[in-house]
């Protein structure tokens, strides 16, 4: 009978706890690191919650210098740490405790999309050979670390932020699954991110919602995709402020039943939309119950 990998795992939000899901079966999970419970917050906590209802042993340090104290003093004896959606900078002490290092499960093709929101831009770029799941050893800079794995994610014209993120979500937890035991056993060896001009997410705003029709009809479409989860891509139409869940660049102002003329002499045809009365629908019914 096989021993399972021992891992250190560092995760806070939803993907990490959808990743401790996947990776139970494969992995001993040695300790949960996580980000504690914010004052005042009612909703739920899942990778905490994961943490207690497996019994694995857990500690929420709030930032990085109580993260340092922890492995200051810490007797964790796995090899390699794992870090998913954690949302706290990990010092090059901590890096350095584990024999093999910390990998991250990075969304994005690296050098690509960089930084702190990888899927949402991965869609918004509108370069859908960026889009994919690679596995890095983490240092002390920005996503440069070296790879041990990456795989393409092949984006269709329609796809949403929340549609890739649990199809890359599954992707990872796959590659993960394949790509860790054998870096653990030697068999995979750490590489170099490829020799390109690499390119970089920010985290999204409440001002990114807001559609500009002075961009082109193309970027606007984009936008509505990658924005779908968070922060949503509103518009002004007739008084009314609207959020729009599907558009389509159309041919022209004729092209399409609710068209908005946009910047470079394009259009987009607005699909469906919450209307202010918290009602989803079709483009053409709102047009017939809100123009004036």
């Amino acid at each position: 009978m096989s021993i399972s990998p021992k891992i250190v795992f560092f995760g806070s939000g939803p993907v990490a706890s959808a990743t401790l899901e996947a990776l139970l079966p494969h992995f001993a999970i040695e300790a949960i690191i996580t980000k504690p419970r914010q004052p005042g917050h009612r909703g739920t906590v899942p990778v905490l919650e994961f943490a207690q209802a497996h019994n694995v042993p857990y500690f929420t340090p709030s930032n990085k210098k109580e993260l340092s104290e922890l492995f200051s003093s810490a007797t964790f004896t796995s090899q390699v740490g794992l870090v998913v959606d954690y949302g706290i900078i990990i010092s090059r002490p901590v890096i350095d405790f584990f024999p093999k290092g910390i990998v991250n499960s990075h969304f994005s093709l690296l050098p690509y999309w960089r930084g702190a929101d990888p899927i949402t831009f991965s869609i918004l770029g509108g370069r859908p050979k960026t889009a994919g799941v690679s596995l890095m050893l983490i240092n002390e800079k920005l996503d440069e670390g070296e790879l041990l794995a990456q795989e393409p994610f092949k984006l269709s014209p329609t796809i949403t932020t929340p549609e890739l993120t649990d199809a890359l979500v599954k992707q990872s937890n796959k590659l993960l699954t394949r790509i860790l035991p054998n870096y653990l056993n030697g068999l995979v060896k750490p590489y170099a991110q490829p020799p390109i001009i690499p390119t970089f997410s920010r985290k999204l705003t409440k001002e990114d919602s807001l559609l500009d029709t002075h961009k082109t009809a193309h970027q606007l479409a984009l936008e509505v995709r990658a924005f779908a989860g968070w922060p949503k891509s509103k518009i002004n139409l007739f008084g009314h402020t609207v959020i729009v869940k599907k558009a389509r660049v159309a041919q022209n102002a004729a092209d399409g039943a609710l068209v908005v003329p946009c910047g470079g002499h394009t259009f987009l045809e607005i699909l469906e939309l919450t209307a202010p009365s918290g009602k989803t629908m079709h483009g053409a019914d709102f047009l017939r119950g809100y123009k004036k």
